[in-house]
């Protein structure tokens, strides 16, 4: 039996290893027929990143997927105080590009009896085409974003003959292929409207046209407009094959187990559907001001909650930490007063919550494998973007799917505050159990489930993207 070797590379952000590491399960799920090596790139400044890359790569021996850690480049600097983290991170990825071609090289001098037969690049990790040439093997590019995001990052090399403006000073609204409606310039991405990141995202995708083909973890029911816009000549082929989720989460990994278990005990004793989640992702966090209005709008609308409450980064290039004590932050007598009905709390296994009988609705930063795992687990959302292109995730959801409730779209660093009754509103419509909103996460939510099952469209987009690796 002829084996075949694939090799990852992503991006060090926690989304995006998680989302590279579940596509490889899936694909030797499909297929024992394929080795596959992740190689890493460590950054010192994100220990919980760390954390699931040994724990992953101790319980991922058996399944055929090694990780193997590449020489550690220092990160660079900020030239100025307004240098994004993406523009940091993807000059920390470049300077590997000659440990890669070593470690494949290497890799290919010890398995003589594996072919060869893809690259697998994340969305910004798009320098490693060049590795891929040097050493003739295919280079396909792995999207763990939305496709409508996709179908943004190809339309601005188009967009950039046409402007007349930088992307921060547009005030008429644009039109992206990927997208029914047009797009207001206040939901675009905080990195394109800042000089450095919008030449980082259209360095990226410029290159992605360069790739064999491109996988995204979205299914076609869910995004079927997005879809057919990229269905171009110029287009390599698409294959959606998702949603692809860590059906545990950290909680098979994080060091702090007694924190989960408390957590989960504290659900199974809440009534089916009645708690409000809130979480806003591994990078996520609020001013101490807008902290306060969320707890003011808790109080108000008097539901069941279950809050993640972090601090800031301590930099721009680290995830958010735990408070050591939320009654720094919060309203005086906030954790007395809802102790009945509410729970704040630290680092969570989100997806864990989200199929918690006892979640009945969740506000979320938005990303995009909050977004699945919410659809999958019949979870609806209230948007409240924070980083990355989640303003756009946010926009898709309500204006496009009329899958979420609307806080805000346009939330960012230094927007201005939700207030509490905002909030208090955005919450109860959110658990308001006759909303169009949850009848329609439903329906996607069993269309999700469906299109992973033998014929579903999911499932038949991985055995075409197969076929394509063996031939």
């Amino acid at each position: 039996m002829t084996k075949f070797e694939l090799v990852f590379i992503t991006y060090p952000g926690m989304g995006h290893i998680v989302a590279m590491v579940e596509f490889a399960h899936h694909l030797i799920n499909h297929d024992p027929r394929f080795s596959i090596t992740i190689l890493i790139i460590t950054m010192p400044e994100r220990m919980l990143v760390n954390t699931y890359i040994q724990s992953r790569a101790a319980t991922s021996a058996s399944a055929n997927i090694r990780f193997v850690h590449l020489p550690t480049s220092e990160t660079p600097k900020p030239d100025h105080g307004s240098q994004t983290p993406l523009c940091l991170i993807s000059s920390l990825i470049e300077k590997h590009r000659p440990h890669v071609k070593q470690a494949i090289t290497n890799l290919m001098a010890t398995e003589l009896d594996r072919r060869f037969v893809g690259l697998f690049i994340d969305m910004f990790c798009t320098s490693m085409v060049d590795v891929a040439n040097e050493l003739d093997i295919p280079c396909y590019l792995y999207f763990p974003s939305p496709t409508t995001f996709l179908g943004f990052m190809l339309h601005l090399p188009i967009l950039d003959t046409q402007l007349t403006t930088e992307l921060a000073e547009l005030d008429t609204e644009l039109v992206i292929p990927s997208f029914v409606n047009p797009i207001p310039p206040s939901v675009l991405p905080s990195i394109a409207l800042k000089k450095d990141g919008y030449s980082c995202f259209l360095y990226h995708a410029r290159r992605y046209l360069e790739t064999k083909g491109v996988i995204i973890n979205t299914f076609s029911e869910l995004e079927p407009y997005a879809l057919n816009s990229l269905s171009t000549s110029q287009m390599p082929p698409i294959y959606p094959i998702g949603p692809l989720l860590d059906p545990v989460g950290p909680a098979q990994w994080h060091p702090d187990q007694a924190h989960h278990v408390r957590i989960m005990k504290w659900l199974d004793d809440q009534p089916p559907s009645t708690v409000v989640f809130l979480c806003f992702g591994s990078i996520g966090s609020l001013s101490g001001s807008q902290v306060r209005e969320i707890a003011f709008g808790l109080e108000q609308a008097g539901v069941r909650f279950l809050w993640a409450l972090r601090e800031p980064p301590k930099n721009q290039l680290a995830l958010s930490n735990n408070f050591t004590n939320h009654e720094e932050v919060l309203p005086s007598g906030f954790l007395k007063g809802t102790a009945g009905i509410g729970l704040v709390c630290g680092f969570v296994s989100q997806v864990s919550i989200l199929g918690h009988k006892a979640i009945g609705g969740f506000i979320s930063h938005c990303g995009w494998n909050s977004i699945l795992e919410s659809l999958w687990h019949d979870v609806p959302i209230a948007t409240w973007p924070i980083h990355a292109e989640q303003q756009l995730n946010a926009f898709e959801l309500v204006k496009e799917l009329g899958l979420a409730i609307e806080i805000r779209l346009d939330y960012r660093e230094g927007s201005d505050l939700v207030l509490a009754n905002e909030v208090e509103r955005g919450i109860k419509s959110l658990m308001d159990c006759n909303n169009e909103v949850r009848t329609k996460v439903k329906e996607i939510s069993m269309k999700s489930r469906m299109s992973m099952m033998e014929n579903g469209s999911s499932y038949a987009s991985t055995r075409a993207l197969i076929q394509e690796l063996v031939r």
